[in-house]
């Protein structure tokens, strides 16, 4: 059985990342795409190249809607296989909703450039505290889930709210691939950063909510 946990191994290593995502991109069908046929490219053993192709779309200002939902289930899935050790599983709804593939690829190939800026910084096997050992890799697998979870929060229409959680799913799968903690360690920082941002937000709602209230029982 093929151990989630490494298939960043499995990678075709001749080509770098972008250079894989940007072939896959332009293979995409020109219509109408799924998970489905998504996962029939990667395989179980490309599971973190799907993270990172994924991720684009929420990295540059172009909203559609409803994908937050189904990517960032489908990356908690991700997330979850490889926390237990076992092949990724979607749930047919997910695995087989159609999305706009004309709208997404300017999104797809717009993230390219975060993925080309990630591998100029990123070093193999770097700070390896942060990647070696079965307690941080647990601690890792934990924190990428939490990543797909914030990815998934209904703050779409704010500014940045996809971005930084994308950012941060971005850095993981960079650092699983090439065994970098520098990158897990961005990754950290850019979950904490989320957790900060969506807290002012809900403490500013909160606030506006109830100076509302009061003027109109006032």
């Amino acid at each position: 059985m093929t151990d989630p946990r490494h298939d960043g191994d499995a990678l075709d290593q001749a080509a770098s990342l972008g250079e894989q995502l940007a072939d896959i991109i332009e293979r995409l069908p020109p219509d109408t795409l799924s998970l489905g046929e998504l996962l029939d490219v990667f395989s179980d053993e490309g599971l973190l190249l799907l993270t990172i192709l994924l991720t684009l779309v929420f990295l540059i200002p172009v909203s559609i809607p409803g994908v937050s939902t189904v990517f960032g289930a489908a990356i908690l899935l991700v997330g979850v296989s490889r926390l237990i050790n076992r092949p990724l599983w979607l749930p047919a709804r997910v695995k087989d909703k159609a999305l706009p593939a004309d709208r997404l690829r300017p999104g797809l190939v717009g993230g390219l450039v975060w993925v080309r800026r990630m591998e100029k910084i990123s070093r193999p096997r770097r700070l390896r505290f942060f990647v070696d050992g079965v307690g941080q890799g647990t601690l890792n697998n934990l924190a990428f889930i939490l990543a797909a979870l914030l990815l998934m929060a209904p703050f779409g229409f704010v500014p940045f709210s996809n971005t930084l959680p994308a950012l941060a799913l971005l850095l993981y799968a960079i650092g699983f691939i090439q065994r970098d903690g520098g990158a897990i360690l961005l990754g950290h920082l850019a979950n904490i950063g989320t957790i900060v941002y969506f807290s002012v937000l809900i403490g500013g709602g909160g606030v506006a909510v109830r100076e509302l209230f009061q003027r109109l029982t006032g």
